[in-house]
């Protein structure tokens, strides 16, 4: 019996693992959840271009207009780790807004502590942001701020807090941090390991790769 159980936590923590390349073959790209590994010849999307399950290789056909919007949606979700509810109080709160719903939802995306965390290159992912941040590893103006979804203002400093510059997680982070290519709304300073938002992003200098457009045509409906 505790052989079985032993393997039934195996498989599990195989499921686990898997689970971020599951979302990118379901999405048919890569949205490139697992960091290094996204990069390298071991992502699974490259030997297995398909959705996941027993009828994955078989799934063709034209999705409808519907389809696309969910599509992107999902994708959309995904990428930044939010369930369902939370993604649909930055739609709300975005479209509640005067101007382009579509900048207001890049800004509160991108401006989600997390994702800053991981942009400006401090983590190699967004789900290993959002882990670190919760165990209290950073600070914002000094101060200890362990909420991912924290909305990080411009001129707004991110930096490590003191005990965690030992941590092997941390690593050669600044000769990691001197390689890292920033968005132009980032800044950081290898040495001293401190990260800034300059300005709030917008369309013309962030890169994504879903259609804004088209997630907020799926609310409207």
């Amino acid at each position: 019996m505790t052989g079985r159980i032993y393997k039934l936590q195996i498989s599990m923590v195989k499921i686990l693992r898997n689970a971020s390349c599951a979302k990118c073959r379901r999405a048919g790209e890569k949205l490139f959840l697992k960091g290094e590994k996204c990069f390298s010849p071991k992502c699974p999307i490259i030997k297995r271009n398909y959705p996941p399950g027993m009828h994955g290789p078989g799934r063709h056909g034209r999705l409808t207009g519907y389809g696309e919007q969910l599509k992107e949606k999902q994708k959309a979700k995904r990428i930044y780790g939010l369930r369902e509810r939370s993604f649909g109080n930055y739609i709300a709160k975005a479209s509640g807004q005067k101007g382009n719903t579509s900048e207001h939802l890049l800004k509160l995306l991108e401006t989600r502590f997390d994702n800053v965390v991981y942009r400006l290159g401090f983590v190699k992912s967004r789900q290993a942001a959002r882990q670190l941040v919760n165990h209290g590893h950073f600070l914002v103006n000094g101060k200890k701020v362990n909420i991912p979804s924290y909305q990080v203002k411009t001129g707004q400093e991110i930096t490590l807090r003191s005990q965690s510059k030992a941590s092997k997680v941390f690593e050669n982070l600044g000769a990691s941090l001197a390689k890292k290519e920033l968005l132009p709304w980032l800044s950081v300073n290898a040495e001293t390991l401190v990260g800034k938002v300059n300005a709030y992003p917008n369309m013309a200098d962030t890169q994504v790769n879903f259609d804004f457009k088209k997630i907020i045509e799926f609310y409207s409906r």
